[in-house]
This record gives C-alpha cells, sequence and structure tokens, in this order.
C-alpha cells in the first residue's frame, strides 16, 4: 500500500478548517484555518498549503441535512471543490460531513474543558479531521 497525503477542507463562509492526514495510518491533525474575507487571499492561502505538503487528494466535507438532503450550503461546498479541482488539477473528493461540528466540538471540550471551547477557531480544522478521517474509513 502507498502512502498517500491528502488534505481536507471543512468548507464554510466565514471560515474553511483544513486538516492533514496520511493513509497508510488513516488518522488526520489539524492544520489550518484560513479566515480571510478576500477570495484572492482565500486561494493564495490554500495554494500555499497545497505547495508545501503536495497532498495526492483533497477531500472536501459536503453539508448535507439529517435526512441527507441538500442545503444552500452544499451547493456552495461543492462549488468550492469543482475549483479546487480546476484550479489545481488534483483530485478531489466529497466527503459527508454530518454532525461534524458536533462532534469535534465534543472532542475539543472533552480535552480542553470549556475554555478550549470558547476558543471558536479549532471547531473549523476539528471538523476537517474528522471530514478526513471518515473519509479513509470508506477505503
Amino acid at each position: 500500500m502507498r502512502t498517500e497525503t491528502v488534505l481536507g477542507f471543512d468548507f464554510g463562509t466565514k471560515r474553511i478548517g483544513v486538516a492533514i492526514g496520511q493513509s497508510i495510518t488513516g488518522t488526520a491533525r489539524p492544520l489550518a484555518l484560513i479566515t480571510e474575507k478576500n477570495k484572492i487571499l482565500i486561494w493564495r492561502n490554500i495554494k500555499k498549503l497545497l505547495n508545501e505538503w503536495k497532498p495526492n487528494f483533497l477531500v472536501v466535507g459536503l453539508p448535507l441535512n439529517m435526512d441527507g438532503t441538500e442545503q444552500s450550503i452544499s451547493i456552495k461546498a461543492r462549488k468550492f471543490a469543482k475549483q479546487l479541482q480546476n484550479y489545481f488539477h488534483i483530485h478531489v473528493e466529497l466527503q459527508d460531513e454530518r454532525l461534524t461540528s458536533i462532534e469535534a466540538k465534543a472532542n475539543i471540550f472533552e480535552h480542553g474543558g470549556y475554555r478550549a471551547l470558547q476558543s471558536n477557531i479549532y471547531i473549523d480544522s476539528q471538523a476537517a479531521v474528522i471530514i478526513l478521517q471518515d473519509w479513509f474509513k470508506k477505503y
């Protein structure tokens, strides 16, 4: 089995959480949080991460309702995934991200208590970790 580096994204309109993982271990860790409002800066930060880590694949979380139907943010996440693939020519897959933010908050609280939860910046990158690890479980 080949070791492949994969970046996972928890897409949001205000923040994009990023995680990095390895296929051989099926594990991931938080990597970055992109908070810029300027689209040019967002894409510049993503390019910097891709140049530094040279991933083989990208995984973008697809927000769905609990019944599996799409919501308005689902369309934006799909567009983001398509732009990633078109701009950087790296294979992108979508991963169901239902309940990942809730799980991320629970993990953060478990390891750092209420104070850690107050620092909202970790939730999105921790959600990206969960998205990536769920994707690894499929393969």
